[in-house]
């Protein structure tokens, strides 16, 4: 056997095994062992809300009849509606809504969501400043959870927890895209235990306006750029479970896919853009930022790696049979396909499924990469 192979072997296997599994054991580890503890209290003074939509004549009442449905709306002096561009009567709905404290931005040109909250935030009259988007329901006690994070003065960013619904029927890939959130929850409640999480949940967070400074208008991921860059300041950001946000989980791993390939596109923007959070000595959070957001765009090109090199030592042992398990993985990732097509739920396809799916999509996210395709305005996935 060549030593090379099988030492390239074994080290793709550890580092995918660290991205998926050790990390998330370390860091719940670390928060067990060094909680950060912080002030929490009912936040007293005024509260504005930044939303930033296109082409949302539909839903935009609904959204603002949930923001106005907070059991803390008394302490809202205003309610930010941003038309980004919107050729339909988004602009019109949100004027006519019934309060006078909604206020209407409207944007000729789409410009996209990270050049509006350049102009938007900074105008806020309100300290705390609650960035939403419009397709989510939010809970009537999450504003008023979120905003108690920020009694504390090393807070400067907070995030609220999405809610995935499922119908009873939900489907292989629904099921998968479940189960691969709360993985991704119990990392980031670990995360803000200890230090701080890499990110915010972007369709529901706050953050200090004071503390706000304009990230570059191409910029993809405003969830990630924005809480970076206060973190950088030396502020925590938190991850507030209690302060609940609603959506629908997406029905097929195609159209999950739209979403998560403009988001991991938009993780290797922020490592082109800001390449100083790759260094230990500029990023407060370096461990957490890399495990959690760097080592994932790996993940695809190891597995690859593992099943050429798992070829090239198949005939000798553990190898062969470390190449059938390989194969039973991906099969049963294929009948999380197949359930999908057919209608069928299936917790273990779908979860393998999604996990396929996902490091296929980061694939092409790399390749949009490549070619530079980084537009920081959003298509709806059908």
């Amino acid at each position: 056997m060549n030593p090379w192979v099988v030492f390239l072997f074994w080290f793709s296997v550890a580092l995918l095994g660290y991205t998926y599994v050790g990390y998330p054991l370390l860091i719940w580890v670390a928060a067990f062992c060094r909680r950060t503890r912080l002030d929490r209290e009912p936040w007293q003074r005024p509260i504005s809300v930044v939303l930033v939509a296109h082409n949302e004549g539909a839903r935009i009442a609904r959204k603002l009849d949930s923001i106005f449905a907070s059991d803390c709306q008394s302490r809202f002096c205003e309610v930010v509606v941003a038309s980004d561009g919107s050729t339909d009567d988004t602009a019109l709905v949100a004027q006519a809504y019934p309060d006078d404290r909604v206020k209407v931005v409207a944007f000729p040109e789409r410009r996209g969501k990270p050049a509006c909250l350049n102009e938007l935030i900074p105008e806020c009259t309100a300290d705390i400043v609650v960035l939403t988007d419009v397709r989510q329901e939010l809970d009537p006690a999450a504003i008023r959870q979120l905003c108690e994070n920020f009694a504390d003065v090393r807070v400067g960013v907070a995030s609220g927890e999405l809610v995935l619904r499922q119908p009873g029927h939900a489907s292989a890939a629904a099921r998968g895209i479940g189960a691969y959130w709360q993985y991704e929850k119990f990392i980031r409640k670990c995360e803000s235990r200890f230090r701080s999480v890499p990110g915010a949940t972007g369709a529901f967070y706050a953050i200090r306006r004071n503390v706000f400074r304009p990230i570059p208008a191409q910029t993809i991921l405003d969830d990630v750029a924005i809480p970076m860059r206060i973190i950088a300041k030396g502020y925590h950001c938190a991850f507030d479970p209690a302060a609940l946000a609603y959506d629908e989980a997406s029905r097929s791993h195609e159209q999950e896919s739209v979403r998560k390939r403009r988001t991991i596109a938009g993780c290797l923007q922020l490592l082109k853009q800001t390449p100083d959070w790759l260094d230990p000595r500029a990023n407060p959070i370096w461990w957490e930022f890399v495990s959690h957001k760097v080592l994932r765009l790996l993940s695809p090109w190891l597995l690859v790696i593992i099943a050429v090199t798992n070829a090239v030592l198949v005939a000798h042992d553990p190898y062969f049979y470390l190449m059938a398990l390989q194969g039973v993985l991906y099969l049963l990732a294929a009948l999380g396909w197949h359930y999908q097509r057919s209608g069928q739920g299936s917790r273990i396809g779908g979860t393998l499924l999604m996990f396929v799916a996902l490091n296929v999509t980061t694939v092409t996210a790399w390749w949009d990469a490549f070619r530079g395709r980084f537009s920081p305005t959003w298509r709806r996935a059908t």
